[in-house]
């Protein structure tokens, strides 16, 4: 209208044209160069016209904009993959595709074996000789946004290698080249992570064996004891009355007992002063399944401080590499003092089989603390490549307020932690801290009793006997329409959300009651088999269950309901052991803290409004603690948690 037209005038607009279409799609391109979401895409093409100060046109052309920028970005983003690769790497990426054997090389890339056992690792250090051979260089991987290179890479992971075939060339190659990044750091961590399990192994069953053979003296104890305090009775009367004491311990004793005695002695003691070192020699041969392999594959790298277990490792490879049995008198030896004493021979000789052994245990300390690290790996690489450089922290060190310098806010957390203990330590002389004492020099805490009285529990059945009964399909329907949670359950190509509502849920309660797809379906109506193993393989993955609790957190947290409880500014977290489904190592791993079964660790975030805001799924036999900050870090929520225990 007229007076449109004049509004839009004195503001300074105009009106959207044809000519603004290129426009349009660039936006578009540039926005989707990092998501193929579509609203995502969108939104940047309307930002672009309000920043030129042109009129919204219709949201059909926004759309086809839209669309249109979203398929020449994937075209680019594709191109910048593979638009370095020779003749020979795009042959060899085409040639992964042939199913010679009945099955492709591409597919038998995806099968990583889990069990810890010789064999696997030589398999899969084979699997990371054949990526390697291809010769894709990771700083591929940083011409592209990292948004972007992860889709591919999910895609890659999820796709079974007969869908992938079927892409168009680019996006077939861009795909593989992405899976291929990644799938060397995988298999690289594969091989490290069931190494550092069988040299564990072997150092656990030395010991248990040398327990076992010192369990099996204690009769034996029990008789040299008994002999060894007749002795001292002997001599001690002997003492006082004066008599000769060799003839009243013959009396008393015997003296060809006491001798008959002296190799069991001398037996039992070296059995309890056997260093799991020398036990452990015993399992040598299986140590030398995996290990040359595993030097030869992988390249070690250190600061100064640990430039002997390079040294020790360059040596012992170069000794795998020329067959020779013997060390040089002068061979490192990064290990501690007292296995250097054990490797040394009376004769000065070095044991290659307990210094091999050594070297190799004492290497798996070293990647455990960070002091030894491999390239292209994301479980061991250096410590200093997890951290954020200096030009990115800065802006966000100086948006929280914090030193500069990473000494100055240690200083500073120094002394406010040296004036609270100063605190702490006065109150406590004044007995002025509630449930805390100290006596006896020890430090008393009171456990922390229970509040719910009898009362507040017979109210809680009362409402629990309240509740109707439901089916678990009709809550998951309701809870899906009150919040919206089904939109995170985006495909992995496309980026849309499932069209098919019941089939995304029953897939969900399969994975939640472990009831799996086949019997699923057999138990649904409406849902066939083939729908839902579609549907699991398009939408179900661990990023969308993250995304999805996300929307539930963040919808109970808008409850007013929830602030009964807290603000949901404080968290806590802790491990809960599950067993596992089967034996063998698909079940888990065994911590003989929770007894001999094997099992799976879930480490749960819980905030103060009793919600659930990140659950991780680690190893039974790892440690708990750095798992902390992924909580607090990466939960995608809108909680700000400000304290947590």
């Amino acid at each position: 209208t007229d007076h449109a037209r004049e509004l839009a005038a004195r503001l300074g607009l105009r009106g959207p044209t044809r000519a603004d279409i290129p426009f349009m799609i660039e936006a578009a391109r540039k926005t989707a160069w990092a998501t193929d979401k579509g609203m995502t895409i969108a939104t940047g093409v309307v930002t672009a016209l309000r920043e030129a100060r042109i009129l919204l046109p219709s949201i059909s052309t926004i759309e086809r904009a839209s669309s249109a920028g979203r398929a020449r970005a994937r075209k680019q983003v594709a191109y910048a993959l593979i638009a370095d690769l020779s003749t020979e790497q795009v042959h060899a990426l085409d040639q992964l595709f042939d199913d010679a054997g009945g099955m492709s090389q591409l597919a038998s890339l995806k099968t990583i074996p889990i069990a810890a056992k010789p064999d696997h690792i030589r398999q899969i250090l084979d699997r990371l000789r054949q990526v390697r051979k291809i010769g894709i260089s990771p700083d591929l991987a940083g011409r592209i946004h990292e948004d972007r290179f992860r889709q591919y890479v999910r895609e890659g992971r999820a796709s079974p290698a007969y869908m992938i075939e079927r892409y168009i060339p680019s996006r077939r190659r861009a795909t593989v080249v992405a899976f291929l990044l990644d799938l060397e750091e995988r298999l690289t961590d594969s091989a490290l992570e069931m190494a550092d399990k069988l040299i564990g192994s072997i150092f656990t069953r030395a010991k248990n064996a040398q327990a076992r053979s010192y369990a099996t003296t204690s009769k034996n104890v029990a008789r040299l004891m008994l002999i060894f305090r007749r002795t001292i009775d002997a001599l001690t009367d002997a003492v006082d009355t004066g008599e000769d004491p060799i003839e009243a311990l013959d009396a008393s004793v015997g003296w060809n007992t006491l001798l008959k005695a002296r190799p069991e002695v001398a037996t039992i003691a070296e059995t309890a002063s056997l260093d799991p070192l020398t036990v452990a020699a015993d399992r040598y041969a299986t140590l030398r399944k995996f290990a040359p392999d595993l030097l030869e594959a992988l390249k070690f790298k250190a600061g100064k401080g640990s430039a002997k277990t390079i040294a020790g490792i360059e040596m012992l490879r170069d000794l795998n590499r020329s067959g020779k049995r013997d060390l040089p008198a002068d061979a490192p030896m990064p290990f501690r003092k007292e296995w250097r004493k054990i490797v040394v021979g009376d004769d000065g000789k070095i044991n290659r089989r307990l210094w091999e052994i050594a070297t190799i245990a004492h290497l798996r300390n070293k990647l455990r603390s960070g002091d030894v690290w491999v390239e292209r790996s994301a479980g061991y690489r250096r410590f200093d490549s997890y951290l954020l450089s200096e030009p990115k922290a800065q802006p966000i060190v100086s948006a929280l307020g914090l030193p500069p310098t990473a000494g100055e806010w240690l200083e500073q957390r120094g002394r406010e932690l040296d004036w609270r203990l100063k605190k702490f330590a006065q109150r406590l002389k004044r007995d002025a801290l509630e449930g805390v004492r100290y006596r006896d020099d020890r430090l008393q805490i009171s456990p922390v009793r229970t509040i719910a009285t009898l009362d507040a529990e017979a109210l809680a059945n009362r409402l629990d006997a309240m509740m109707p009964r439901i089916r678990i399909t009709e809550l998951l329907h309701e809870v899906a329409q009150e919040t919206g949670f089904l939109v995170a359950f985006t495909n992995l190509r496309t980026g849309e959300p499932c069209p098919n509502e019941n089939a995304l849920l029953a897939t969900i309660l399969a994975d939640a009651t472990n009831l799996g797809l086949s019997r699923m379906a057999a138990a649904s109506q409406g849902v066939t088999r083939d729908q839902l193993l579609w549907t699991h393989d398009a939408y179900i993955r661990d990023d969308s269950y993250r995304a999805a609790l996300a929307v539930l957190i963040n919808a109970h947290h808008r409850l007013p309901f929830s602030r009964i409880w807290g603000d949901g500014t404080t968290s806590s977290s802790d491990g809960q052991f599950f067993r596992g489904a089967k034996r063998g190592a698909s079940g888990g791993d065994i911590n003989a803290r929770y007894g001999v079964d094997h099992g799976f660790s879930f480490y749960t975030h819980n905030s103060d409004q009793r919600a659930p805001y990140h659950v991780k799924v680690i190893s039974a036999a790892t440690h708990e603690a750095p798992y902390v900050l992924d909580g607090l870090t990466s939960h995608g929520t809108d909680l700000r948690i400000v304290e947590h225990y």
